[in-house]
């Protein structure tokens, strides 16, 4: 193409005009409003009715719906422009089911958006390192967002994914006297034959180990996402961030988990519009849902779905934008040692129900039912219906909904609801155990986490305990790591100890490339994984992240040298775990020795951030740091940074 025929286009000036008629009618102002009214709400009117809304109805109420809708649909739903994953490609029409809800009550709708990226997409690639830092960075511009309305009287927020969501929930949680309400984005569908978008995830492991043909990889691949919106059909990230926002009553009862596109998903919309109304009417203000109650019934949800490890940073971060206290890693271990677990889902079984399913079997409020019953949760607290969640639960066990859904799982997959949802008592028959263990120890004195019902079964002990003891393996990238296994070099017993993941080292990304290919490669179900990075919602396996100190700030981690002797213990009853330098060279001593060893020795030099590593992430990880590190929730508190900062000014002053 020449550049001229890049350039030209036609005569447009032919028909181009600098001026127009301009909307009719008047706006509805008043000389008290002319007088008083700062000149921006005056300037918003004229600019509302240039945007085509009815001049005589300026006068209702505002509301605005911030979504993190990505892409861009044709009317019939074909793609003009991709988003970065299913989970917010549908999500427009949630925004547009509100906004008629809205409109049609006689409030005026605002929508913005703020899109989200994937973590599968880029799982094992440099984006990853962007992807925890990005829910900050979200958060911030959607409350900016939120405050850039200053004549809103709520806010609906729609989002579904692994960073969108907590963000969404992050910036919800600080509106306040205002109300608010989140819609989920809801999941995807099962492919009628294939694999879930977890297990097709690992097509390149088991290729490499020629346990798949291409002709099956590229089948399953094609197949994975088989409806076109929604989050993925396991209890990862997302689909526990859905969970959690019902739970801290944020999200009408039983939204969570929907299945995209279809009509009971895009009644969510309808009735979260409906109920935003009544919460103004009510006076129901955000601040009067999300209290130190609502933060505690949403760990407790969370333990009894045996949710993604990664909600331990999103939840203290959605309580600090709310101004609550932050749960604590002993809060965590007294929530997951006196819950039981009640759900069977992908990827913690034992069977591993897809997510559709569990919306089926009752999702949130069909566990709150057996919550409530053993005296678990406080249902005193208000939710976004303006009732209490005693009153929704109350609702939901004498429900229609309940009935049909419920019998709908049995007629179109024949499974039944009470396999899919247990009582304390079924969950306990089935074998099912607390999720949750913090390891700590030697290598871990600041903690660190595993989901220790992901443990294949067959390496349980009979007492319930799993026990490790072999050589570490050391690796400072993924990359490497992931080089490793895919081409057999990791061997029967190994600890691989992947380090330089953490904050400070690569923005602390998700290493389920790793995790995904220990699982499916038989080979691997004897090695165990120790990081200072986390792991993705869907990861099983041995696999202890989240430890801390992480290596570049100076844990003893850090300081672990090729074949020292690691010895890892989980007890699946108690909670209880360690992981611990137990040996080095031929020699093998206790953990308390390993201590003391560890203090001797100096970090590796070879310790270093990920090459890839960007100065947006080194910002985030230093504020972070400043600000209560990991087991905070890696968020940014002000006053904390602020400061350290004056202590480092008045310090630079005096030298």
């Amino acid at each position: 193409m020449t550049l001229q025929q890049l350039l030209d286009g036609g005569n447009d000036w032919e028909t181009l005009r600098t001026h127009d008629a301009g909307p009719q009618g008047a706006l509805p102002i008043t000389p008290e409003m002319l007088l008083q009214q700062p000149s921006g709400n005056l300037f918003g009117l004229s600019q509302n009715a240039g945007m085509g809304w009815d001049p005589a109805r300026l006068r209702d109420p505002e509301y605005l719906i911030l979504s993190t809708h990505g892409g861009l649909r044709a009317a019939d739903g074909t793609p003009i422009a991709l988003g970065f994953h299913t989970g917010h490609w549908e999500v427009g029409l949630l925004v547009a089911e509100a906004a008629r809800t809205l409109r049609d009550r006689h409030a005026i709708p605002f929508a913005g958006a703020c899109t989200d990226p994937c973590d599968g997409r880029t799982q094992g690639t440099a984006g990853m390192l962007d992807s925890l830092p990005y829910r900050n960075d979200a958060a911030m511009v959607l409350r900016r967002l939120m405050r850039s309305l200053p004549t809103r009287r709520g806010v609906i927020g729609i989002a579904t994914c692994d960073k969108g969501l907590p963000a969404m929930m992050m910036a919800l949680a600080s509106s306040g006297d205002y109300p608010s309400v989140l819609v989920p984005g809801g999941v995807t569908l099962l492919p009628e034959s294939g694999e879930d978008a977890g297990k097709v995830q690992t097509i390149g492991a088991r290729y490499s180990q020629g346990q798949i043909s291409l002709e099956t990889a590229a089948e399953m691949g094609c197949r994975a996402c088989a409806s076109p919106g929604g989050g993925c059909q396991f209890l990862g990230t997302a689909a526990t961030s859905q969970v959690v926002s019902e739970a801290l009553g944020l999200s009408l009862p039983h939204s969570a988990l929907a299945p995209s596109g279809q009509q009971v998903w895009l009644r969510a919309a309808a009735q979260s519009a409906e109920a935003i109304l009544r919460m103004t009417q009510s006076g129901i203000g955000t601040r009067d849902v999300l209290t130190n109650a609502a933060v505690r019934n949403a760990m407790v949800v969370h333990a009894a779905f045996g949710g993604s490890t990664n909600l331990l940073l999103h939840i203290p971060a959605i309580a600090h934008a709310a101004g609550l206290s932050r749960p604590t890693s002993e809060d965590w271990i007294a929530v997951n040692r006196a819950i039981p677990r009640l759900v069977d889902a992908l990827p913690n079984g034992p069977v591993g129900y897809a997510t559709v399913q569990v919306f089926l079997a009752g999702a949130v409020p069909e566990v709150m039912l057996h919550l409530r019953r053993a005296g678990l949760l406080d249902t005193s607290v208000r939710t976004v219906t303006g009732e209490t969640l005693d009153a929704n639960l109350d609702w939901w066990e004498q429900s229609e909904r309940r009935r049909g859904m419920r019998q709908r799982l049995q007629e179109v997959d024949g499974i039944d609801p009470d396999n899919v949802i247990f009582s304390p008592d079924g969950a306990r028959a089935r074998g099912l155990t607390s999720t949750v263990s913090f390891p700590v120890g030697n290598l871990a004195p600041e903690g660190s986490v595993i989901k220790s019902t992901s443990i294949d079964p067959t390496l349980i002990d009979a007492d319930g305990v799993y026990r490790h003891t072999g050589p570490a393996r050391i690796f400072l990238t993924e990359e490497d790591a992931i080089h490793a296994i895919k081409a057999g070099e990791v061997s029967h017993g190994d600890v691989m100890v992947m380090i330089c993941g953490g904050p400070m080292g690569a923005g602390m990304q998700e290493v389920y490339q790793v995790t995904s290919a220990l699982k499916n490669l038989p080979f691997c179900k004897h090695v165990a994984v120790l990081t200072d990075a986390r792991f993705s919602g869907v990861s099983t396996g041995a696999c202890i992240g989240h430890i801390s100190p992480e290596a570049l700030a100076g844990g003893p981690i850090g300081k672990v040298r090729e074949g020292d002797t690691i010895h890892i213990t989980v007890n699946r009853t108690t909670l209880s775990a360690s992981v611990d330098l137990v040996g080095e060279a031929n020699e093998t001593f206790s953990a308390e020795e390993g201590a003391r060893r560890l203090a001797m020795r100096s970090l590796r030099e070879d310790l270093h951030p990920h090459p890839a590593m960007t100065n947006d992430t080194r910002l985030w990880a230093a504020l972070v740091q400043a600000s209560g590190g990991v087991w905070g929730g890696c968020v940014y508190d002000a006053d904390a940074v602020i400061t350290q900062l004056a202590r480092g000014a008045k310090a630079a002053l005096k030298e």
